[in-house]
């Protein structure tokens, strides 16, 4: 294990998933993210391999979402159908 800490503080947590510490507290606070607490001031600690477990899920979570709310440009939409219009619209000119 040289070079990677096993366990990483709430701030290192929240450098690697570029969010603030408090979001990462919240996260831990709800269960999301296991952590364990040390010491007399109860300070947090998250071991790394949780955090490459969560943000595996993370993604799983966020492809379900993705295949269940596919993305609909209704911009796409409006402009194909204004192109059918114009092509209509060419015809009709003679």
């Amino acid at each position: 294990m040289a070079g990677q800490p096993r366990f990483l503080t709430l701030a290192d947590v929240a450098e690697v998933l570029n969010t603030s510490s408090a979001q990462v507290y919240a996260l831990v606070r709800r269960g999301e993210l296991p952590a364990i607490k040390i010491g007399g001031r109860g300070q947090w600690r998250v071991e790394a391999s949780q955090l490459e477990e969560f943000i595996a899920r993370m993604y799983a979570e966020t492809r379900a979402f993705v295949d269940e709310h596919p993305f609909v440009d209704d911009r796409a939409d409006d402009r194909a159908d204004d192109r059918a219009d114009d092509r209509v619209d060419a015809l009709g000119e003679d």
